[in-house]
C-alpha cells in the first residue's frame, strides 16, 4: 500500500514539473526579438511598447499628433511618444538627447556629413519593403557603401512663393526669371499699393534655404564645395555669390517690416494676411498657410539673383530629412514596423499626402495635386521639367548652418557690409570644416 502511494506522489510531482516548464516554454516562446510579450512572429499583438520619436518638422506637428491615435488605435500596446524641437538647434538638441541617455528610437537625419557624424548609431535599412519604391533623387544623401540608413520624408521645393491674387491685381502677367524682370514686378506691386516681400531673418531660413543659393547655382556646387574646404576658393571673390547680395538687398529694401525683428511664424502670417505678395519659402508651410487663409491662390517662381535666364529659372529641391532608427534601440523592429506602416499603409499613405500635405518620396505613392496644395504641385511642375537645383547644406560641415544664419542676420541689420558678410562666411566654414 505504501509502495502504491508512493508511486502515486512520484506521478504527480513528474506531471507538475512537466506542467511547469511548458508554460514557461509558452511565455519565452511569445517573447518577441526586444525581450517584449507579443507574437513570436513579430505581429502586433504587443504589449506596453513605446517608441520614442524625435521630429524636427515643425509644420506638422498637429498632424502628427493625430497620426499618434490613429497609429495607437491600429496597434494596440504601442504608444508613440513624438517630441519636436521648435525655436532651437534640432542637430544640438538631438546631441543632448543621446548624452543624456535619452536616445530616441527614431529620429530625422539630413545625410551626407550629418549622416557620416551618427553613422554609428544609424541601423541598415537597405532591405525594409518600402526600400525599393524611394525615388533616385532621395537616395544618395543617405546612401553609403550601398547601404541605406534612412527612410525620406519626403520631397520639398523651394523659391519666391508669391500670391497670384496680388499679382494680377497690380497687373502682373508672367513670372520674373531676371533680376530686372523682378525689379519691375516689384515696382508695378509698390504702385498698387501691395508691399513686395514679407521677409524674416530669424531661425533657419536665411542661413540654411539662403545661402544654398549660391552654392545651388555654382557650376558644379561638389567641386566648389571642395574647393572652399582646402581653400582654394573664397566667397568674397566668387561672382555668383556677389549677385546672390543684389537679390538680398533688393529684398531687404522692399520688406513690409523689419526682417531682423519679424520672427518665421510672423512672416507667414504677413503674408497670409495679404500684407504682402512674395515670401522666401518652401511648399512646407502650405498646411501653415490653409489654417490662416485656405482661400489663397499661391505659386512658386525662381530666385533671380542676375540677368542670365538660363541661371535663374530653377527652384531648389531636395529631401529635408530622413528618417532614421537607432540601432541600438531596444525597440528597434518596432520602430522599423512603424515607418513601414507610414508609407505601406492607407492610413500612413494618406497622412502623407492629405494631412501633411507631402510631395511623396516614393514611386508607388500618389498624390493628387489638389490634395496637397498648389505648391507641391507646383514643384511637382518644376521637378518634371527639370528645372531643379539641389540642397547642399547636407554636404556643409556640421554645426555651420546656424553660424550662416548668425551672419545673415548681421547683414539684415546693417551690422555688417557685403564683403565683411562674405568674408564672416568663410571664417565659418573654415571654423567647423
Amino acid at each position: 500500500m505504501k509502495r502504491i502511494k508512493s508511486t502515486l506522489m512520484l506521478m504527480l510531482l513528474v506531471l507538475v514539473v512537466i506542467a511547469g516548464c511548458s508554460q514557461n516554454n509558452s511565455s519565452a516562446g511569445n517573447k518577441g526579438a526586444n525581450g517584449v510579450s507579443g507574437d513570436s512572429s513579430g505581429g502586433n499583438n504587443k504589449e506596453n511598447i513605446t517608441l520614442k520619436i524625435f521630429n524636427a518638422k515643425t509644420e506638422i506637428v498637429d498632424q502628427l499628433n493625430e497620426l499618434k491615435q490613429d497609429y495607437e488605435q491600429e496597434h494596440p500596446g504601442v504608444k508613440l511618444q513624438i517630441d519636436t524641437v521648435i525655436g532651437t538647434d534640432y542637430a544640438s538638441a538631438l546631441k543632448g538627447r543621446f548624452a543624456g541617455n535619452e536616445m530616441p528610437d527614431i529620429f530625422v537625419n539630413t545625410g551626407y556629413t550629418e549622416m557620416e557624424t551618427w553613422i554609428d548609431h544609424l541601423e541598415d535599412l537597405s532591405n525594409e519593403p518600402w526600400a525599393q519604391n524611394v525615388v533616385e533623387i532621395a537616395r544618395e544623401p543617405i546612401t553609403k557603401d550601398g547601404l541605406l540608413y534612412g527612410m525620406p520624408m519626403n520631397l520639398e521645393g523651394y523659391g519666391f512663393i508669391y500670391n497670384k491674387d496680388l499679382f494680377e491685381q497690380a497687373g502682373i502677367k508672367e513670372i520674373p526669371n531676371t533680376i530686372t524682370e523682378l525689379k519691375a514686378v516689384i515696382q508695378k506691386l509698390e504702385e498698387s499699393g501691395i508691399k513686395a516681400f514679407a521677409t524674416s531673418y530669424q531661425g533657419i531660413i536665411p542661413g540654411r534655404f539662403g545661402v544654398n543659393v549660391p552654392f545651388a547655382m555654382q557650376g558644379d556646387p561638389v567641386q566648389f564645395i571642395r574647393e572652399i574646404n582646402d581653400g582654394t576658393m573664397n566667397f568674397v571673390d566668387n561672382p555668383i555669390f556677389r549677385d546672390w547680395l543684389d537679390l538680398i538687398d533688393l529684398e531687404l529694401n522692399h520688406s513690409v517690416q523689419n526682417p531682423m525683428t519679424t520672427d518665421y511664424n510672423t512672416q507667414v502670417t504677413l503674408f497670409s494676411s495679404g500684407d504682402a505678395a512674395i515670401i522666401f519659402n518652401g511648399n512646407w508651410i502650405q498646411p501653415m498657410l490653409n489654417n490662416l487663409n485656405d482661400k489663397m491662390n499661391l505659386g512658386i517662381m525662381p530666385v533671380p539673383i542676375n540677368d542670365d535666364v538660363k541661371l535663374n529659372d530653377h527652384i531648389y529641391v531636395g529631401v529635408p530629412n530622413f528618417w532614421v532608427v537607432n540601432k541600438n534601440s531596444e525597440v528597434k523592429d518596432q520602430a522599423k514596423e512603424f515607418l513601414n506602416w507610414l508609407v505601406t499603409s492607407e492610413t500612413g499613405q494618406r497622412y502623407i499626402t492629405d494631412e501633411f500635405k507631402f510631395i511623396p518620396a516614393f514611386n508607388n505613392i500618389e498624390a493628387d495635386s489638389e490634395i496637397i496644395g498648389d505648391l507641391a504641385a507646383a514643384v511637382q511642375s518644376y521637378v518634371m521639367e527639370g528645372k531643379t537645383y539641389g540642397w547642399h547644406w547636407p554636404r556643409y560641415p556640421v554645426g555651420v548652418v546656424p553660424e550662416f544664419g548668425s551672419a545673415m542676420q548681421k547683414y539684415s541689420s546693417g551690422y555688417l557690409d557685403r564683403d565683411q558678410l562674405l568674408i564672416e562666411l568663410k571664417s565659418a566654414w573654415d571654423k567647423f570644416k
